[in-house]
């Protein structure tokens, strides 16, 4: 296989390409949220949101998928619709990207195979919905998403909405530590739990704004490998409400158990559950959350940018 169809090596779009040969600005999203997070047809305007949120903050997108084999860092709108379009795409995180290339198959990127695409291509920011982490009963399970253990080998900075509260959060925040992830409160030093503001989890550090967020990262990249999470919460008034999202969870989750759902089946039931019970009030939300993200993304990475200048 040519070099440059490797998973090390993936291919960049026009614009991409110039702006990191510029030294601008450029945000990398990842695609499993427009295939599998979000509901068609949805997922495609979203698509154009998130995008059109990174360029408001000052830098370039880069969404990133795998198509044919090949790794995309910047796709075109005919890609973005196949992305959206097909409910048979894969789910490809680091682990996958090898039999993808290999095998001349497509599919989505997760957290982990898209920070790792990102760093390979030269991209210093990231922004996504929420983080993976580790599961609840993970004691017996074994049961922690590959985004934790990504992190710790890939030098960029993470913009989120924490981690899903559906993850064990205290468990996810000590993993973190332990890989020496770097984990930043955006004006808070309360850790959010994706839907709310407040997972109930604390923070040791906050920054303040983006120059602050860049600062950080500048100053661990000739540390160590590993990245800095931002977690960036919603306003509480565009939270989803907090008592419904107690009571809807502790609901999913017994009747994923009831139900005899385990592993990774156990976060989409739970998912599925919270958007029904909620009427929808969480896609709503997911679409919000996401936008501030990649808005704050691109003001990061433009203050890294003129950082270098």
């Amino acid at each position: 296989m040519h070099a440059a169809t490797t998973p090390s090596r993936p291919i960049l779009s026009p614009e991409v390409a110039g702006a990191l040969r510029d030294g601008r600005p450029v945000v990398a999203l990842e695609s499993t949220l427009l295939a599998h997070g979000l509901p068609r047809p949805d997922n495609r305007a979203a698509a154009d949101h998130v995008e059109a949120a990174v360029r408001a903050g000052g830098a370039v997108p880069a969404t990133i998928a795998v198509l044919d084999g090949v790794p995309r860092v910047g796709l075109t709108p005919a890609e973005v619709d196949r992305v959206c379009a097909d409910p048979e795409l894969a789910k490809l995180g680091v682990r996958d990207l090898p039999v993808a290339a290999a095998l001349g198959l497509s599919g989505a990127t997760t957290v982990s195979s898209t920070a790792l695409l990102a760093e390979a291509a030269g991209i210093a920011v990231f922004a996504t919905g929420g983080l993976g982490g580790v599961h609840r009963q993970a004691a017996d399970t074994f049961d922690e998403s590959a985004d934790l253990t990504a992190l710790s080998r890939t030098s960029l900075v993470l913009v989120c909405a924490g981690v899903k509260s559906i993850l064990d959060v205290p468990a996810t925040l000590e993993r973190l530590e332990s890989l020496s992830v770097t984990v930043l409160g955006y004006r808070t030093t309360t850790f959010p739990g994706f839907y709310v503001a407040d997972s109930g989890s604390t923070l040791d550090w906050s920054v303040a704004d983006a120059e602050q967020a860049a600062a950080v990262f500048a100053a661990r990249r000739p540390l160590a490998p590993g990245a800095v999470v931002v977690a960036n919460p919603l306003p509480a008034d565009e939270q989803l409400d907090p008592v419904l999202h107690d009571r809807v969870i502790a609901d999913a989750l017994a009747a994923a158990d009831a139900a005899g759902v385990r592993g990774k089946a156990v976060t989409p039931f739970v998912l599925d559950h919270l958007h029904r019970a909620s009427e929808g009030a969480t896609l709503a939300v997911n679409v919000r959350l996401v936008l501030r993200n990649a808005e704050l993304a691109g003001r990061i990475a433009s203050a890294l940018a003129a950082r270098a200048a």
